[in-house]
């Protein structure tokens, strides 16, 4: 008890605290929200690197399949036009991915 008695700052000490309280709660809700939005990106971002570098992969592995049968006696003209688009194709994505910020 205070000294004042008449219990106004007590009062008064009681509705600062729960006003602190309340916010405390709010940043609280605040964090776990980023916290969680920051996962679902963190998840995303993997997903993606990794979806991009099966493209790579596999259109790496098309071109080199094209230049296989190329080599075999296959329709040189048209198929070294396949061969150069999927190594076109190849390289802007892999450029794109090494230009995203990290």
């Amino acid at each position: 008890m205070w000294p004042f008695g008449d219990g106004y700052m007590d009062r008064l000490i009681i509705r600062k605290l729960d006003t602190i309280i309340q916010m405390l709660d709010t940043i609280r809700r605040k964090e776990v929200f980023i916290m969680a939005t920051m996962q679902d990106l963190v998840t995303q971002v993997q997903a993606t690197a990794a979806g991009e570098a099966s493209a790579i992969v596999l259109i790496q592995g098309l071109a080199a399949k094209i230049q296989e049968l190329i080599n075999a006696g296959a329709d040189p003209v048209a198929l070294q036009a396949a061969v150069d688009e999927l190594k076109a194709s190849s390289d802007a994505l892999a450029a794109a991915v090494v230009a995203v910020p990290a």
